[in-house]
């Protein structure tokens, strides 16, 4: 399972960098507006291109058809890298029909039910985005459409790939694996979370300790 950032922050994106473990990048206009407020969506895509070399997710905001057939077209000529993201309703999954047979890659967001993942997969969309986070806020198992999505696309040989995303906490990222998420897409302050433990703080503080009285006891 392939590991994204959920950001529009540059600087977040540049101290993840560091580890190679970050090989996409999902955006939408929320991110953009809490970390770059007052910028140009597009500058702002542009500089994550530079800085992750893998897919970077770009959201349309039209509402109508032919509104996302030309925004997707102008989000696409950005940068290679780029995934177009689309909401899927009726016009979004019309306009990823349109757009896929063009050869722009889609991230079909805003998924919260199988059938929607399937019917965007079937309009030919590249990744499908099941909101874990949003539907454990409203008492629905979200991880649970992330496997049923997984095990029809599987079923089926479905090309498109599930993209777990509003990933919470660090136990989503490992739920999303165990549930064969093809990625995983998360806030910063959860992949920061992902490689600490007290155990391990603990741990290395004892080590430190020991080494010091050994090092007294040789002196």
């Amino acid at each position: 399972m392939k590991l994204w950032l959920d950001t529009a922050d540059a600087d977040e994106l540049r101290a993840a960098s560091r580890f190679g473990v970050i090989s996409g990048v999902t955006t939408n206009p929320s991110l953009w507006a809490k970390a770059a407020s007052g910028t140009d969506y597009r500058e702002v895509v542009v500089e994550i291109c530079s800085i992750i070399d893998g897919p970077i997710s770009a959201e349309c905001v039209a509402q109508d058809v032919d509104g996302l057939v030309e925004e997707a077209r102008k989000i696409a000529s950005w940068h290679p890298n780029i995934v177009v993201k689309i909401p899927l309703d009726e016009n979004g999954l019309e306009a990823i029909y349109r757009v896929s047979k063009e050869g722009i890659k889609i991230n079909t967001t805003l998924i919260f039910q199988p059938n929607q993942a399937l019917l965007a997969a079937q309009a030919g969309a590249t990744y499908v985005s099941p909101f874990v986070g949003r539907l454990d806020d409203i008492s629905q198992e979200g991880m649970t459409v992330v496997g049923d999505i997984v095990d029809i696309f599987d079923r089926y040989n479905l090309p498109a790939q599930v993209l777990a995303a509003s990933l919470r906490h660090p136990l989503h990222v490992i739920q999303a694996a165990q549930a064969g998420a093809h990625i995983a897409t998360m806030p910063y302050a959860v992949f920061q979370a992902m490689f600490k433990h007290p155990l391990t703080d603990a741990g290395m503080q004892k080590f430190l300790e020991d080494a010091r009285k050994a090092a007294k006891v040789r002196t």
